[in-house]
């Protein structure tokens, strides 16, 4: 059956587009935070977030729940959603909470879809896209870089995402396929020199944004990544930070000292680089989905990059479901999302803005 109820926890940058998003697109939509939010196009309703049994009742009106909140509250959230039978979905990086999901979903009444957002998520439904036409596929690589336009300092960045996602990003493992073995790497290694549109970043390898990618191809692909994009020399200067002066010890303290020297700035851009290459009749190709995504007018106000970027993710994935093209059971793997289907979507066309290297 279709669904039109969606309740979405987390009222940040994010969760209000999101919801905005989810009632432009014909949904039923209530807002859901710790804190009162006013002037809304959607009702909203306070709650503490961390009481499983009283979010339980107010939850249970609702036909799917959308948590844009930090991936730590995700374990609980998702559980109520499963004792309700609700449909699930998440932006979360973190592949325990991931584990978790998946778990609940082998007895789920409803879809469990956790990872929805940039990275895990549309840029994995990209990959799986490019790769597809190859008869043998030799690789896919996978990079994003959510950066100001205009940096200052050595760092180069400013923190327009969750401080504890991106330290998680920084210091836990990554799963990567190197030469057809499935294995786990450190964080901040692996670095290369990428260029688009005659801009020079670096990329390295960072945590969470392959989601299930490596299950999925396993035996399938010869080598599969996933990297960070930043400016030059930023990887050095957090690798001093996180390992010499030993702040992987204390992330939460990471976390407040960089977002307090490094605040989000209105004028970012997220950058996509994703190539697959491989075999077609005996033939070996490559081919690539490069783009810069910039702020844009959304619903009459202006939206970051990383916050409509990260909204439209999830809500476009919603949208198939409620329209029948994705499963309404289970556990949803990204990479079996068809990009064509999801950039049509009414959220979906937003993707279809990006042009490579230019606003």
């Amino acid at each position: 059956m279709s669904f039109t109820k969606v309740a979405v926890l987390g009222l940040g940058k994010v969760g209000h587009l999101a919801a905005e998003l989810l009632a432009e697109a014909g949904f039923d939509v209530t807002g859901i935070d710790a804190r009162k939010v006013a002037d809304t196009p959607f009702p909203t309703r306070t709650a503490d977030l961390t009481d499983t049994a009283a979010l339980g009742a107010i939850l249970k009106d609702q036909e799917a729940v959308l948590s844009c909140l930090p991936y730590h509250l995700n374990i609980g959230i998702s559980t109520v959603a499963h004792g309700l039978g609700l449909h699930y979905f998440d932006l979360t990086e973190d592949v325990p909470t991931t584990q978790h999901i998946r778990d609940l979903a082998k007895t789920a009444k409803g879809l469990m879809a956790p990872q929805c957002g940039l990275a895990p998520g549309f840029v994995g439904i990209v990959g799986a896209h490019l790769a597809e036409p190859f008869d043998k596929v030799r690789s896919i690589r996978l990079r994003v870089g959510a950066l100001p336009q205009n940096p200052t300092g050595l760092l180069g960045y400013a923190f327009n995402w969750s401080p504890e996602g991106v330290v998680n990003e920084y210091l836990n493992d990554c799963e990567v396929i190197e030469e057809g073995v499935h294995k786990t790497v450190s964080a901040m290694e692996w670095l290369e020199t990428i260029y688009i549109d005659g801009l020079k970043l670096e990329a390295f390898t960072t945590s969470g944004g392959l989601g299930t990618m490596c299950e999925t191809y396993a035996d399938r692909v010869e080598n599969l990544d996933y990297k960070t994009m930043r400016y030059p020399g930023h990887v050095q200067l957090m690798n001093f930070f996180f390992h010499e002066l030993l702040m992987r010890e204390n992330r939460e303290a990471a976390g407040r000292i960089l977002t307090h020297a490094k605040p989000p700035v209105d004028e970012d851009v997220v950058y996509l680089h994703v190539a697959a290459e491989g075999w077609t009749g005996g033939q070996l190709k490559r081919t690539e989905f490069v783009r810069a995504y910039y702020p844009q007018e959304i619903a009459g106000r202006r939206r970051t990059a990383i916050a409509w970027t990260t909204s439209a993710s999830v809500v476009a994935v919603i949208e198939m479901v409620k329209a029948g093209k994705l499963p309404r059971q289970g556990f949803l793997k990204q990479e079996t999302i068809p990009l064509d289907a999801y950039l049509a979507t009414k959220t979906g066309q937003y993707f279809n803005a990006g042009l490579r290297g230019r606003r």
